[in-house]
Protein backbone atom coordinates (compact mmCIF):
# COMPACT_ATOMS: atom_id res chain seq x y z
CA UNK A 1 0.00 0.00 0.00
CA UNK A 2 0.99 3.36 -0.95
CA UNK A 3 1.13 7.51 0.46
CA UNK A 4 -1.30 7.19 -2.57
CA UNK A 5 -4.10 5.22 -0.51
CA UNK A 6 -3.89 7.16 2.89
CA UNK A 7 -7.70 8.25 3.59
CA UNK A 8 -9.38 9.34 6.56
CA UNK A 9 -12.43 6.89 6.57
CA UNK A 10 -12.91 4.82 9.28
CA UNK A 11 -11.45 1.86 8.97
CA UNK A 12 -12.19 -1.19 11.56
CA UNK A 13 -9.49 -3.23 11.43
CA UNK A 14 -7.09 -0.24 12.37
CA UNK A 15 -9.82 1.24 14.96
CA UNK A 16 -9.97 -2.29 17.22
CA UNK A 17 -6.20 -2.95 16.88
CA UNK A 18 -5.89 0.55 18.39
CA UNK A 19 -8.62 -0.63 20.87
CA UNK A 20 -6.29 -3.66 21.91
CA UNK A 21 -3.22 -1.28 22.14
CA UNK A 22 -4.61 0.77 24.92
CA UNK A 23 -6.06 -1.65 26.60
CA UNK A 24 -2.73 -3.30 26.78
CA UNK A 25 -1.35 -0.52 28.48
CA UNK A 26 -3.46 -1.01 31.58
CA UNK A 27 -2.03 -4.54 31.72
CA UNK A 28 0.83 -3.19 31.68
CA UNK A 29 0.18 0.13 34.14
CA UNK A 30 -1.12 -2.83 36.22
CA UNK A 31 2.30 -4.91 36.48
CA UNK A 32 4.12 -2.14 37.22
CA UNK A 33 2.13 -1.10 40.28
CA UNK A 34 2.31 -4.17 41.66
CA UNK A 35 6.34 -4.50 40.75
CA UNK A 36 6.57 -1.46 42.95
CA UNK A 37 3.81 -2.24 45.64
CA UNK A 38 5.88 -5.36 46.56
CA UNK A 39 8.94 -4.12 46.00
CA UNK A 40 10.49 -5.87 43.03
CA UNK A 41 11.42 -3.06 41.62
CA UNK A 42 15.37 -4.32 41.59
CA UNK A 43 14.71 -8.16 41.39
CA UNK A 44 17.02 -8.11 38.39
CA UNK A 45 20.43 -5.82 38.62
CA UNK A 46 20.76 -5.22 34.86
CA UNK A 47 18.57 -4.27 31.59
CA UNK A 48 17.85 -4.88 29.00
CA UNK A 49 18.24 -8.86 29.81
CA UNK A 50 17.06 -9.85 33.06
CA UNK A 51 19.94 -11.74 34.89
CA UNK A 52 21.74 -11.88 31.08
CA UNK A 53 18.47 -13.95 29.49
CA UNK A 54 15.48 -13.43 28.33
CA UNK A 55 14.30 -16.21 30.06
CA UNK A 56 16.00 -16.03 33.88
CA UNK A 57 16.00 -18.48 35.72
CA UNK A 58 13.43 -18.73 38.67
CA UNK A 59 11.09 -15.59 37.08
CA UNK A 60 7.55 -18.56 36.97
CA UNK A 61 7.98 -19.10 40.47
CA UNK A 62 9.55 -16.42 42.72
CA UNK A 63 6.92 -13.58 43.01
CA UNK A 64 9.57 -10.67 42.61
CA UNK A 65 10.80 -12.02 39.57
CA UNK A 66 7.73 -12.59 38.11
CA UNK A 67 6.56 -8.86 38.85
CA UNK A 68 9.56 -7.58 37.34
CA UNK A 69 10.30 -9.67 34.14
CA UNK A 70 6.65 -10.30 33.31
CA UNK A 71 6.53 -5.86 33.65
CA UNK A 72 9.77 -6.00 31.08
CA UNK A 73 7.52 -8.68 28.82
CA UNK A 74 4.71 -6.89 28.66
CA UNK A 75 6.55 -3.68 28.19
CA UNK A 76 8.08 -5.06 25.00
CA UNK A 77 4.54 -6.37 24.05
CA UNK A 78 3.60 -2.41 24.10
CA UNK A 79 6.77 -1.04 22.10
CA UNK A 80 5.80 -3.58 19.33
CA UNK A 81 2.22 -2.65 19.07
CA UNK A 82 3.14 1.44 19.18
CA UNK A 83 5.33 0.81 16.50
CA UNK A 84 2.88 -1.32 14.09
CA UNK A 85 0.07 1.29 14.75
CA UNK A 86 2.30 4.30 14.04
CA UNK A 87 3.62 2.42 10.97
CA UNK A 88 -0.25 1.62 9.91
CA UNK A 89 -1.06 4.72 10.33
CA UNK A 90 1.68 6.34 8.46
CA UNK A 91 0.68 3.94 5.59
CA UNK A 92 -3.32 4.21 5.39
CA UNK A 93 -4.09 7.40 7.59
CA UNK A 94 -4.75 11.16 5.57
CA UNK A 95 -4.63 12.94 8.87
CA UNK A 96 -1.43 14.45 9.18
CA UNK A 97 -1.95 14.99 12.94
CA UNK A 98 -2.83 11.92 13.91
CA UNK A 99 0.49 10.13 11.78
CA UNK A 100 2.61 12.51 13.98
CA UNK A 101 0.76 12.20 16.74
CA UNK A 102 1.40 7.86 16.63
CA UNK A 103 5.16 8.64 16.26
CA UNK A 104 4.93 10.99 19.04
CA UNK A 105 3.56 7.39 21.15
CA UNK A 106 6.80 5.83 19.68
CA UNK A 107 8.94 8.20 21.17
CA UNK A 108 6.97 7.99 24.58
CA UNK A 109 7.39 4.21 24.28
CA UNK A 110 10.88 4.20 23.49
CA UNK A 111 11.61 7.11 26.20
CA UNK A 112 9.66 4.89 28.91
CA UNK A 113 11.95 1.92 28.14
CA UNK A 114 15.17 3.85 28.21
CA UNK A 115 14.04 5.29 31.70
CA UNK A 116 12.86 1.93 32.97
CA UNK A 117 16.73 0.90 32.20
CA UNK A 118 18.24 3.78 33.37
CA UNK A 119 16.25 3.21 36.60
CA UNK A 120 17.90 -0.26 37.04
CA UNK A 121 21.42 0.75 36.21
CA UNK A 122 21.42 3.74 38.30
CA UNK A 123 19.69 2.43 41.41
CA UNK A 124 23.10 2.31 43.45
CA UNK A 125 24.09 5.91 43.06
CA UNK A 126 22.75 7.69 45.86
CA UNK A 127 21.63 11.80 45.77
CA UNK A 128 22.60 12.93 49.05
CA UNK A 129 20.88 16.18 48.43
CA UNK A 130 17.54 14.19 48.14
CA UNK A 131 18.40 11.18 49.86
CA UNK A 132 17.15 8.89 47.64
CA UNK A 133 19.00 7.09 44.62
CA UNK A 134 18.97 8.62 41.12
CA UNK A 135 17.42 5.37 40.08
CA UNK A 136 14.46 6.27 41.81
CA UNK A 137 14.40 9.75 40.45
CA UNK A 138 13.98 7.61 37.33
CA UNK A 139 11.25 5.36 38.62
CA UNK A 140 9.56 8.75 39.43
CA UNK A 141 10.26 9.98 35.89
CA UNK A 142 8.74 6.84 34.46
CA UNK A 143 5.65 6.38 36.08
CA UNK A 144 4.79 10.07 34.97
CA UNK A 145 5.92 9.21 31.15
CA UNK A 146 3.79 6.12 31.54
CA UNK A 147 0.38 8.47 32.39
CA UNK A 148 1.44 10.69 28.97
CA UNK A 149 1.49 7.27 26.97
CA UNK A 150 -2.00 6.50 28.20
CA UNK A 151 -3.28 9.41 27.51
CA UNK A 152 -1.61 9.01 24.21
CA UNK A 153 -2.74 6.24 22.88
CA UNK A 154 -6.32 7.22 23.79
CA UNK A 155 -6.48 10.08 21.57
CA UNK A 156 -5.18 8.03 18.90
CA UNK A 157 -7.85 4.97 19.63
CA UNK A 158 -10.74 7.49 19.91
CA UNK A 159 -9.29 9.31 16.82
CA UNK A 160 -9.90 5.95 14.92
CA UNK A 161 -12.88 4.73 15.90
CA UNK A 162 -16.17 5.70 13.89
CA UNK A 163 -17.95 7.92 15.94
CA UNK A 164 -15.00 10.21 15.77
CA UNK A 165 -14.92 10.53 12.13
CA UNK A 166 -19.05 10.25 11.39
CA UNK A 167 -20.42 12.02 13.95
CA UNK A 168 -20.80 15.75 15.00
CA UNK A 169 -21.37 17.13 18.30
CA UNK A 170 -24.43 19.01 19.66
CA UNK A 171 -23.42 22.74 20.33
CA UNK A 172 -20.28 24.87 21.85
CA UNK A 173 -18.08 23.04 24.09
CA UNK A 174 -15.59 25.32 25.11
CA UNK A 175 -17.08 25.25 28.64
CA UNK A 176 -16.38 21.80 28.91
CA UNK A 177 -13.00 21.60 27.10
CA UNK A 178 -11.74 24.38 29.99
CA UNK A 179 -13.13 22.60 32.75
CA UNK A 180 -11.76 19.07 31.35
CA UNK A 181 -8.46 20.42 30.36
CA UNK A 182 -8.32 21.62 34.12
CA UNK A 183 -9.01 18.01 35.57
CA UNK A 184 -6.65 16.37 33.53
CA UNK A 185 -4.26 18.49 34.70
CA UNK A 186 -5.24 17.94 38.80
CA UNK A 187 -4.84 14.66 37.71
CA UNK A 188 -1.36 14.13 36.30
CA UNK A 189 -0.26 16.95 39.23
CA UNK A 190 -1.90 13.99 41.75
CA UNK A 191 -0.70 10.94 40.25
CA UNK A 192 3.11 13.20 40.01
CA UNK A 193 2.91 13.20 43.71
CA UNK A 194 2.20 10.03 44.14
CA UNK A 195 5.03 8.31 42.05
CA UNK A 196 7.58 10.45 43.93
CA UNK A 197 5.52 9.84 47.40
CA UNK A 198 5.78 5.81 46.52
CA UNK A 199 9.54 5.97 45.26
CA UNK A 200 10.43 8.00 48.49
CA UNK A 201 8.32 5.69 50.97
CA UNK A 202 5.92 7.76 52.16
CA UNK A 203 2.58 5.77 51.62
CA UNK A 204 2.52 4.97 55.40
CA UNK A 205 4.72 8.47 56.62
CA UNK A 206 0.48 9.52 58.28
CA UNK A 207 -0.53 5.52 59.26
CA UNK A 208 -3.97 7.02 60.24
CA UNK A 209 -6.72 7.61 58.13
CA UNK A 210 -8.84 10.01 57.65
CA UNK A 211 -7.18 12.09 60.21
CA UNK A 212 -3.45 13.04 60.20
CA UNK A 213 -3.05 11.74 63.90
CA UNK A 214 -4.34 9.14 66.00
CA UNK A 215 -6.29 12.02 68.36
CA UNK A 216 -8.31 12.96 65.19
CA UNK A 217 -6.25 16.10 64.37
CA UNK A 218 -6.87 17.33 60.67
CA UNK A 219 -2.39 18.34 60.42
CA UNK A 220 0.70 16.18 61.30
CA UNK A 221 1.93 16.57 64.70
CA UNK A 222 5.78 16.70 62.95
CA UNK A 223 6.61 17.11 59.71
CA UNK A 224 9.54 16.00 57.18
CA UNK A 225 9.91 15.43 53.50
CA UNK A 226 7.67 12.16 53.67
CA UNK A 227 5.09 13.69 55.60
CA UNK A 228 4.94 16.39 53.38
CA UNK A 229 4.66 14.87 50.01
CA UNK A 230 1.79 12.14 51.80
CA UNK A 231 0.10 15.41 52.91
CA UNK A 232 0.16 17.04 49.58
CA UNK A 233 -1.17 13.78 47.81
CA UNK A 234 -4.51 13.80 50.40
CA UNK A 235 -4.88 17.59 50.08
CA UNK A 236 -4.82 16.90 46.26
CA UNK A 237 -7.75 14.25 46.40
CA UNK A 238 -9.85 16.62 48.19
CA UNK A 239 -9.02 19.39 45.23
CA UNK A 240 -9.50 16.49 42.53
CA UNK A 241 -12.61 15.24 44.05
CA UNK A 242 -14.09 18.34 44.09
CA UNK A 243 -13.63 19.25 40.66
CA UNK A 244 -14.69 16.23 38.85
CA UNK A 245 -17.83 16.57 40.53
CA UNK A 246 -17.86 19.88 39.09
CA UNK A 247 -16.80 18.30 35.61
CA UNK A 248 -19.50 15.27 36.10
CA UNK A 249 -22.11 18.03 36.68
CA UNK A 250 -21.33 20.38 33.81
CA UNK A 251 -21.50 16.77 31.72
CA UNK A 252 -24.66 15.85 32.73
CA UNK A 253 -26.32 19.32 32.56
CA UNK A 254 -24.67 20.40 29.19
CA UNK A 255 -26.87 19.87 26.10
CA UNK A 256 -23.43 19.39 24.15
CA UNK A 257 -22.34 16.42 25.92
CA UNK A 258 -22.75 13.40 23.84
CA UNK A 259 -24.64 10.63 25.49
CA UNK A 260 -21.10 8.80 25.67
CA UNK A 261 -19.60 11.55 27.88
CA UNK A 262 -22.99 11.84 29.67
CA UNK A 263 -21.87 8.13 30.05
CA UNK A 264 -18.20 8.76 30.93
CA UNK A 265 -19.24 11.30 33.75
CA UNK A 266 -21.03 8.34 35.37
CA UNK A 267 -18.01 6.01 35.46
CA UNK A 268 -15.97 9.01 36.95
CA UNK A 269 -17.86 9.21 39.79
CA UNK A 270 -17.82 5.39 40.11
CA UNK A 271 -14.21 5.96 39.73
CA UNK A 272 -13.74 8.79 41.89
CA UNK A 273 -15.55 6.40 44.71
CA UNK A 274 -13.49 3.66 44.27
CA UNK A 275 -9.78 5.51 44.53
CA UNK A 276 -11.07 6.61 47.58
CA UNK A 277 -12.13 3.41 49.22
CA UNK A 278 -8.72 1.84 48.18
CA UNK A 279 -6.74 5.10 49.44
CA UNK A 280 -8.00 4.52 52.68
CA UNK A 281 -7.81 0.35 52.84
CA UNK A 282 -3.85 1.26 51.95
CA UNK A 283 -3.58 3.08 55.42
CA UNK A 284 -6.00 0.73 57.27
CA UNK A 285 -4.05 -2.76 55.62
CA UNK A 286 -0.62 -1.49 56.50
CA UNK A 287 0.11 -1.03 52.54
CA UNK A 288 -1.60 -4.39 51.58
CA UNK A 289 -0.04 -5.00 47.81
CA UNK A 290 -3.22 -5.54 46.17
CA UNK A 291 -4.63 -2.09 47.55
CA UNK A 292 -2.34 -0.55 46.70
CA UNK A 293 -1.68 -1.78 42.99
CA UNK A 294 -5.56 -1.69 42.65
CA UNK A 295 -5.31 2.37 43.56
CA UNK A 296 -2.85 2.89 40.71
CA UNK A 297 -4.84 1.15 38.82
CA UNK A 298 -8.00 3.00 39.35
CA UNK A 299 -5.71 6.11 39.13
CA UNK A 300 -4.61 5.99 35.73
CA UNK A 301 -8.01 4.81 34.78
CA UNK A 302 -9.68 8.02 36.52
CA UNK A 303 -7.49 10.10 34.38
CA UNK A 304 -7.96 7.94 31.18
CA UNK A 305 -11.52 8.28 31.41
CA UNK A 306 -11.67 12.58 32.17
CA UNK A 307 -8.79 12.92 29.09
CA UNK A 308 -10.84 10.76 26.69
CA UNK A 309 -13.99 12.63 27.81
CA UNK A 310 -12.16 15.85 27.37
CA UNK A 311 -10.55 14.52 24.29
CA UNK A 312 -14.46 13.78 22.80
CA UNK A 313 -15.21 17.51 23.59
CA UNK A 314 -12.41 18.59 21.38
CA UNK A 315 -13.48 16.59 18.46
CA UNK A 316 -14.99 19.58 16.28
CA UNK A 317 -12.08 22.07 16.88
CA UNK A 318 -9.45 19.61 16.15
CA UNK A 319 -11.02 18.54 13.14
CA UNK A 320 -11.69 22.19 11.84
CA UNK A 321 -8.36 23.12 12.56
CA UNK A 322 -6.78 20.31 10.37
CA UNK A 323 -8.69 20.96 8.18
CA UNK A 324 -8.35 24.30 7.69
Amino acid sequence: MTALNRTSAYKPALAWFAVLGTMWVFVLVTLGAFTTSIGAGMAFLDWPLSNGSLNPQGWLTEPDKFAEHSHRLSASVMSTVTIILAVWLWRTEARGWLRRLAWFAVALVLAQAVVGGLRVLFDRMQIEMVDTSLGRLFAMLHACLAQLFVCTLIAIATACSKPWITGRLRGDTATLRRTGIICCALLFGQLAIAAVMRHSFAGLAIPYFPYATSSGALLPEAWNFRVGIHFAHRVMACVIAIGLVWFAVRLWTSRAASLAMRCGASMLMSLLGLQIILGAQIIWTGRNPTMTTGHVLVGALTLATTFWITWLAHRDAIEAKASS
